[in-house]
Order: C-alpha cells, then structure tokens, then sequence
C-alpha cells in the first residue's frame, strides 16, 4: 500500500491542471510491463527459496520487505526529478523485490484448493481487462467527474489502510479475521483498486511532463499489483473458507 501518499499527492497537483504529458502514459507502458515482468521473476525465485529452505526465506522476507519499503521512496524521488538513467537500476531491484515478498502470497495460492495457478492466472488476467476497461474510461473524464471519483477512491483507498493495518496488528496478537470480513476486505480493495486505476488515466496526464515516464509507470505498477493481490486474496478467502 505505499502509494496510498504518492495517490493523495498526485491528486492535489492534478486539480484544475489541463494535460502536461498527454503522452506520458504510452511512455511508461514499456517500463510497467518491464516491471512486471521482473516482479513475476522475483517471485520465481522467492518460491524457489521457499520451497528448498524456509527457514532462510522467511529471514530474506523481511530484509527484502525493509529493503522494498526504502527503494519505493528513494527511487521515487529521483524519477520524479528527472533522473531517469538513476532511477531506472533502482526500479529494476524495486520490482525484484516486490515480487520476492509476493512469494508468500502466491505460495498459499498455489496451496489453496480451487485457486492455484489457474487462480493466480485469473488474477493476472483481471488485471489486463482492468487495464483495459479503466484505460477507455479514465481517459475520457471530464474534469469535474475525474476529481470528484479521484477524492472518492482516495478516502477508500486510505480507510482500507487503516482496516489492513488493523487487521497486521490483531493477526500479530494471534487474533484472525474470520473468512466473511477477509472476503469483503479482498472484495472492497479489489474494487478500490479498479477505481484508482481508472484515475489513473485521468491523473497521470496532468501530474507528470512527458518525460516524467518512470514516476508515471511506477504509480501504475503499483496499482496493478496491490490490484493483483486483492484478486488473490480474495480467491484464496472464497475457496479456503471453512
């Protein structure tokens, strides 16, 4: 959920902007897909590295999660001041690294009766058709109705925050969510999602200059992949409920 302050931010400086990179978002396509592909990758090798040695990975995790956390602002702040041949090794590692800590995920997926890859399939093609759908629909809003769905899905997206960070601190205490409040907290991040990626079509344009691609395609990665995981998340509720 790291982009929950890069989201709030790229909503204050769209508002009231005409488009300053009408041509950003078919640059940062490239990277995006790049990225993706290095986060499947990295998952790749994290469940490489689960299966031979859990013990070692579960070590790695962390230092990978730590190490996620840092490269998302750190490379951030130089894309987005133009560095491009800087930021771009540190996106490379970025998504890496993501797809390493999606191991866990798409390692209990793989488990789960009824999602395995077929699910984690249906997961990645969800978010193509999203892409797809939210690309026709975000580029086409008007002004008023861009900002207004834009404040709409930065409230949710912030409250879904608070409920996950809720849920992180009871499961900590040996406290779990029952199987009915996973699925409608998988249901309305997946919902969510979809939202901001139709904003992001509406936003990107008049947020980032042309050359502005790799904060563009770095604001889009992750919401594919937060996307991603509440497809996941919420298969694995459905068919790993009691």
């Amino acid at each position: 959920m790291a982009n929950t302050t890069n989201f709030r931010k790229a909503i204050r400086e769209a508002q009231g902007q005409a488009l300053v990179g009408p041509n950003v978002i078919p640059n940062a396509l490239p990277f995006l897909g790049g990225g993706l592909v290095l986060t499947a990758l990295g998952t790749y090798g994290g469940l490489g590295v689960l299966t031979r040695n859990p013990g070692l990975f579960m070590t790695t995790f962390w230092v990978a999660l730590i190490g996620n956390l840092a490269l998302f602002f750190v490379a951030r702040s130089v894309a987005e001041k133009g560095n491009n041949s800087t930021a771009l090794p540190l996106l490379i590692l970025y998504s890496l690294l993501t797809g390493y800590t999606l191991s866990g995920l798409v390692s209990l997926a793989l488990g789960t009766q009824g999602v395995g890859i077929e699910g984690i399939g249906l997961a990645a093609l969800g978010c193509g058709v999203t892409f797809i759908a939210a690309r026709s629909i975000g580029s086409n809003l008007s002004e008023e109705d861009g900002l207004a769905l834009a404040k709409t899905v930065q409230i949710g997206v912030i409250a879904l925050v608070v409920v996950l960070i809720a849920q992180l601190g009871f499961a900590l205490f040996g406290v779990y969510t029952p199987s009915w409040l996973e699925i409608a907290i998988s249901g309305i991040g997946v919902v969510l999602f979809v939202g901001v990626s139709v904003v992001d079509f509406y936003i990107l344009p008049r947020t980032y200059n042309d050359n502005q691609y790799l904060p563009a395609a770095l604001s889009m990665y992750l919401t594919y992949i937060n996307l991603f995981i509440f497809i996941l998340r919420l298969l694995i509720a459905i068919n790993g409920r009691d």
